[in-house]
């Protein structure tokens, strides 16, 4: 797997993906746990061919600064960058715009991991006899 690998994604801003979706005496803009789904997602799909079968991608570390509020209407268009692999550690660099400007930036980071070895752990875990 290669670096420079670009993922893009584009959704528009829907009442469903606002704050106040959460908490009504929040802001009717689009959300940061949103935003971070979105990263996530444009992350993860942008090397999905690249695995062999049987694996995935997990996040495990986020650092974005959200700078901009996006209205509801207004589309987000998310762009990472996969920067560096080391082993099964993937490193991107991401950014966000809406309609009108930059509205958020930082990084983000995967492993690569099989996935039916981490969901016998995770169903291990939770087992009742797991201490």
């Amino acid at each position: 797997m290669e670096s420079n690998i670009i993922g893009r994604r584009e959704i528009v801003v829907t009442d469903e993906l606002t704050a106040a979706a959460v908490d009504a005496s929040l802001p009717s803009v689009f959300s940061t746990p949103q935003l971070i789904s979105l990263i996530e997602m444009t992350a993860a799909k942008s090397v999905e061919s690249m695995l062999e079968p049987g694996q995935t991608t997990v996040g495990t570390e986020i650092n974005i600064k959200h700078m901009a509020a996006t209205p509801v209407g207004m589309t987000i268009s998310c762009e990472t960058v996969l920067r560096e692999r080391e082993k099964n550690r993937l490193e991107f660099d991401v950014r966000a715009y809406d309609d009108k400007e930059l509205v958020a930036e930082g990084t983000h980071q995967r492993f690569i991991i099989k996935k039916e070895k981490f969901m016998l752990r995770a169903a291990k875990k939770a087992s009742p006899d797991c201490i």
